[in-house]
């Protein structure tokens, strides 16, 4: 993972229980292909379309991120969940940790 270290440290929060490592597959690649062919980002961002095409295939609760520009955005969100949409796939939740920080834990 190429986060910072204070976003990596952020995952340690959170029960193994909760976490699931996912492959990149083929699936993934084509579905990031065609959020790239639409222009939700440019093609440089092509990993960060992988990472919101493995979250979408694997059916995620949400996917958190931190990255405010490519995935953590209003346009990009609805960009990659209308793709989503279209090629039958279910929307994807998009969140900050902030958001999550507390989820599963009581008040």
């Amino acid at each position: 993972m190429r986060a910072p270290d204070f976003v990596k440290s952020l995952l340690d929060r959170f029960p193994e229980k909760s976490k699931e490592k996912i492959k990149l597959s083929q699936e993934a690649i084509d579905l990031a292909d065609k959020y790239v062919e639409a222009k939700v980002v440019g093609k440089t961002r092509r990993a960060d379309c992988q990472h919101i095409a493995i979250a979408t295939l694997a059916k995620a609760d949400v996917l958190v991120s931190w990255n405010f520009k490519h995935i953590v955005n209003l346009n990009r969100i609805r960009g990659y969940n209308g793709i989503n949409y279209q090629n039958g796939y279910h929307m994807l939740e998009i969140r900050t940790p902030k958001e999550i920080e507390k989820y599963g834990k009581e008040d």
